[in-house]
Parts: C-alpha cells; sequence; structure tokens
C-alpha cells in the first residue's frame, strides 16, 4: 500500500533531518518572537535547536513547539500555512502538550487578529481542480489510498461524515446510525419512493435507506475503492435490487427521484460549479420531491489551509450559506431548512482521531511515520476548526418552491428510534 505520489515526496525529503544541531544565535530568537508576535502572540511556549523556551508572553504555557533546526525555521516564518504541516509531518517541528491544543492556540490568536481574504481567491485558483477529470485526480488523492486504512478508525459502517450524538455518551457506531436516521427523517422517506445519493462514500448510507424506508437508490461516485466496497457491502446484505451503485460524476445523472441527498460532497464540488450542481437536482427531482446536501461550511469566505489543500483534500472547498444559494437560487429552488451540527463534527473528528492513535503503529507500517504524522495533524486541526467555529457543519433542506407538500412542524425530527 502506498501514498499518492503528490503526498508522499516533500516528506522523504525532509525525513531523517530530524536531528538538533547548530548554534542558536540572537537574530535566531528575535525571528521566531517576531513570527509568534505577527501570528497574534498565541498562548504557546516556543523553543529552538538548544532546547532552550524564546521568551514570550505566555512563559507557563502547557503547549510547547520546538523547532529542531534553522532551515525549518525560516521556512516557518517565510510561508506558514504550508510549511508548518510539512515540517510537523517530517519530525522537524515538535509539540509538546497537546497538538489540538496547539492548534486551538494558534487559530485562536489568528482569530483574534481578524484577518481576511479576498474572496476572490479560491475562484482564481480553483476553477479547473474540479473539472470531472480533475476531480478524480483530486478524490483519487485521498479516498482511493487503501479501504483497509479507513477500517482502522472509522465506524462500522465506514461513514466519514459528520455523526449525530443524540447524546454525549453515543458512541460513534451509535452516533453515525443517528445521523442516517436524521437524514432520513428530514428527507420524509417513504417505502417505494426513489433517491439519488450524489457523492455516497462507501455506500452506508444508500444500503441504510433501502433497508429501514423500503426505497429505491442510485448513488454515484467516482472513487473506485469506495464502490467497490460499497457494491461488496450490498450483496452481503441481499439488497442489490433495491441499491444501485454508479462510479460516475455526480454531473452525470440521469432520471427523475423524490429525494436527491448529498452528505459530504459540495466540500469536493467547488463554487463555480455550484450552478451547474443545481441545474442537475433540478432535472432529477420530482415536483413534490425534497433534497438535502450535508457539508462542511464556514461563515467567512476563506481560503483553505494551502497545506491542507496540497497534501490532504485537493481541490477542496467549505462554503458559506451565502455561496450555497447558488446551488438553490437560480432554479427556484426553496431552502425549507437550515441547522448547523458544528460540535457533532467535534466530537465525531475526537473519535476518529482516538482510534487513530490506538492505531498509528499499524498506518506506519501500511504507509511511514511521517504519513501518520501528517493525518494526526490534519485531524487535530480539524478538532480545533470546529470546536473555534471557524469551520461549520450544514444541513441544508430544500424543495421546489411551488411544492406544498412540505412538513408544517418539525416533529418529524422528533424520532430517536435510531439512537440505540
Amino acid at each position: 500500500m502506498s501514498r499518492p505520489d503528490t503526498f508522499g515526496a516533500p516528506y522523504r525529503v525532509l525525513k531523517g533531518r530530524t536531528r538538533t544541531s547548530g548554534t542558536v544565535y540572537g537574530v535566531d530568537r528575535w525571528l521566531l518572537r517576531t513570527f509568534l508576535h505577527v501570528m497574534g502572540d498565541p498562548t504557546i511556549r516556543a523553543a529552538l535547536w538548544d532546547g532552550k523556551d524564546v521568551a514570550g508572553p505566555f512563559p507557563e504555557a502547557a503547549v510547547r513547539m520546538t523547532i529542531r533546526d534553522r532551515r525549518a525555521l525560516w521556512r516557518l516564518v517565510t510561508n506558514p500555512l504550508l510549511n508548518f504541516g510539512d515540517d510537523y509531518s517530517a519530525g522537524r517541528i515538535e509539540i509538546e502538550g497537546g497538538l489540538v491544543a496547539f492548534m486551538k492556540a494558534i487559530y485562536g490568536a489568528m482569530g483574534r487578529g481578524s484577518r481576511r481574504f479576498p474572496q476572490s481567491a479560491y475562484h482564481r485558483k480553483q476553477t479547473d481542480t474540479n473539472s470531472p477529470a480533475g476531480s478524480r485526480g483530486n478524490i483519487h488523492h485521498h479516498y482511493d489510498i487503501g479501504n483497509d486504512f479507513y477500517q482502522l478508525w472509522l465506524d462500522r459502517e465506514m461513514l466519514y461524515t459528520c455523526a449525530y450524538f443524540p447524546h454525549p455518551g453515543a458512541s460513534l457506531e451509535e452516533a453515525q446510525i443517528a445521523k442516517m436516521d436524521l437524514v432520513c427523517r428530514k428527507l420524509r422517506l417513504r417505502a417505494g419512493q426513489s433517491v439519488v445519493e450524489a457523492g455516497c462514500g462507501w455506500g452506508a448510507l444508500a444500503r441504510y435507506m433501502a433497508r429501514h424506508y423500503g426505497v429505491s437508490v442510485r448513488a454515484y461516485n467516482i472513487s473506485r475503492e469506495q464502490i467497490a466496497y460499497a457494491r461488496e457491502m450490498a450483496v452481503a446484505e441481499g439488497i442489490v435490487g433495491q441499491v444501485e451503485y454508479v462510479e460516475d460524476d455526480y454531473r452525470t445523472i440521469t432520471g427523475r427521484f423524490d429525494a436527491f441527498v448529498s452528505v459530504g460532497m459540495l466540500e469536493h464540488v467547488g463554487p463555480d460549479h455550484y450552478r451547474e450542481l443545481g441545474r442537475i437536482i433540478d432535472r432529477s427531482l420530482t415536483d413534490e420531491g425534497l433534497g438535502l446536501i450535508h457539508t462542511i461550511g464556514q461563515n467567512v469566505a476563506e481560503p483553505m489551509s494551502p497545506w491542507l489543500a496540497k497534501r490532504i483534500f485537493p481541490g477542496s472547498y467549505p462554503p458559506t450559506l451565502r455561496e450555497m444559494m447558488a446551488v438553490f437560487e437560480p432554479w427556484g429552488l426553496s431552502v425549507l431548512d437550515v441547522e448547523n451540527l458544528r460540535l457533532h463534527y467535534a466530537k465525531t473528528l475526537e473519535h476518529w482521531l482516538e482510534r487513530f492513535e490506538n492505531n498509528r503503529e499499524r498506518v506506519a507500517a501500511m504507509f511511514d511515520d511521517c504519513f501518520v504524522r501528517a493525518w494526526r495533524l490534519y485531524l487535530s486541526a480539524a478538532i480545533a476548526n470546529f470546536t473555534l467555529g471557524r469551520l461549520q457543519l450544514f444541513q441544508v433542506v430544500f424543495a421546489r418552491s411551488a411544492n406544498n407538500l412540505i412538513p408544517w412542524t418539525r416533529s418529524h425530527l422528533s424520532d430517536t428510534r435510531a439512537s440505540g
């Protein structure tokens, strides 16, 4: 099992250069102090390769960053949003006191500075990366690195999206089942209906809808490994006649359906393609149909971290609610309900990170230590982002504007039968 080539190369170059070496000069300490001040004076301690803390405003902070050599220091100050991730992954930057706590301190300090990026930054850069061909490459980079890897730390049903915790003590397995049932209830599914799912992952939601709500589902995905797994599970569960898994892009969806659902795909679509997605929904949804989009989002339009976009999720972007309206407005689709499950995603990620750490030796055997550190950073940063509200999790329910067969109240969401 190997990583995508675009992921591994930078770490192979840096790996092995982690020994502390060289004299620490006054300019090195000044450079690090100045950098931390520009970053908003995060509540951390920082040391250079001699092991001594650089004087700062928080000498008693529980979290400490150690930079192991001068090259890592210069890389950090010249391009922190990319190079911190690369050098942490390579072991040239070490964190004590907890990586999640460190990322919270860093993001909290950056937030105090009210730093904003031009809204057009995403659009200038990402227009072509989410074309059909570009999307296949992006999805292959992240999702086709081995089902065995994901089975180590996801739930039994292999759901790689935000769970829904009906009570704080729910297990990850219970919370993912509760999430699937919440989606079904929001769509008001009834036996005999037809559903199309855009971006189905390993296929658990499609199988759940078929088994528990008696609907027929056509589910699309461009990840070859995920589709293969989904088809095997459908055969094993004896529901092949109810669920069809299509290995193709969402843009090829045809037919008319009583419900349209997309859980965790909009992040990979890109704002330049939202109107096109809306066109697909418009031609697919019956006059009395309901739709649901579940997506990571944000309150203010800012580009993705360049490290995350380059190493983990190429082509990804979490939209604001205003940006999401480009899916609905051109086609006269009415938003019926918006729910924010931000803290549920933070808790989901905490479960994933714990399971990932419990299996880190097996992950390292599949890949290497640099991969383990990179994915630890990705999961830890995500926990910090959702906890601090830098990222949101939106579930948006919609229908055609003239559809009056819509919920009169929200009582249909109070069913808790899936929580056990």
